[in-house]
């Protein structure tokens, strides 16, 4: 069912490139991409990794998750592209680890379906999720921070509105591109779940200018140099993030920048059913990452 609604739903915009599309990601594997992280935090630059997992899965509308095969009516149930952006950094004794899920509708535009982060640090937990449904988006959060303990939020979801979330998906080209080389789009932006937490910022839409590079460019990562296609978001408020994507299928992310010094380089690629890997021995794969087995 999830590969026929897709295909459908691609084929409304480029018929080849869904054919391809579900050739590469329909055959129950994830992309695990594994990138050196440099994250500022209370000032200073910290070292750290992170982790992009592409996976396409069946997602409900009704609840909001993955639907196990069977439990929910065909009517209910729509392929996603799901995105989790795991960081782990430093800062000085202890650690943050923060994951951000983004489920995105397989199809033209990638509609935005879910966004949840949670993150962990020595002081607390917190938790913020997003709900984009009749056009609005409701929030729910909660933080060990006071003032932001309990809460829930309504936003207007306006008309070709952007989530910085799910940028990694819309910007590879799936499906045709977002925008053709050297065009720019002015759109309403809605920054991270992670830049909200960490900057104790309400959500609020703004807006940000989003350019894709005339010509292609060339990167060196350790995973060598690649052709890529550039992409520039200009915030309003001055934050400026960059994105840098192979310019051949599978369309890698093999940089990202942000404010203040943030970066993320590739440093591995594979794709595996990872959620097979969790006995003794499935941390070898974490080589193919670019990351460091952990010693017993």
């Amino acid at each position: 069912m999830r590969v026929s609604i897709g295909v459908l739903a691609l084929a409304l915009a480029a018929p080849a490139a869904a054919q391809d599309f579900w050739a590469h990601w329909g055959d129950g594997r994830a992309e695990l991409n594994g990138y050196r992280l440099t994250q500022p935090r209370y000032g200073a630059p910290r070292a750290g990794s992170a982790v992009l997992i592409f996976v396409t899965e069946d997602f409900s509308d009704t609840v909001r998750v993955k639907a196990d095969p069977g439990r929910h009516p065909a009517s209910d149930v729509y392929p996603v592209m799901k995105l989790n952006a795991i960081r782990h950094f430093q800062t000085g004794i202890y650690d943050y680890k923060v994951m951000t899920s983004t489920f995105a509708r397989v199809g033209p535009a990638w509609p935005v379906a879910k966004v949840s982060l949670s993150s962990q640090e020595w002081c607390g937990h917190t938790y913020h999720q997003l709900l984009p449904r009749g056009g609005k988006v409701a929030g729910v959060f909660h933080s060990y921070f006071d003032g932001e303990a309990d809460g829930v939020e309504e936003l207007p979801m306006p008309a070709g509105g952007v989530f910085e979330d799910a940028l990694p998906i819309l910007l590879r080209g799936w499906g045709g591109p977002y925008l053709n080389p050297g065009e720019s789009r002015t759109v309403p932006f809605l920054r991270s779940l992670f830049h909200a937490r960490l900057e104790h910022r309400p959500l609020v839409w703004g807006r940000a200018t989003i350019s894709r590079a005339a010509a292609v460019s060339a990167v060196s990562a350790p995973v060598g140099r690649l052709s890529v296609t550039a992409w520039t978001i200009e915030v309003e408020g001055g934050a400026r993030l960059t994105f840098e994507f192979e310019t051949q299928p599978p369309y890698r992310l093999v940089r990202q920048t942000g404010p203040n010094g943030e970066e993320a380089v590739l440093l591995g690629s594979t794709r595996l059913a990872y959620w097979k890997l969790n006995g003794p021995g499935g941390e070898k794969y974490l080589k193919e990452l670019g990351l460091r087995v952990p010693s017993p």
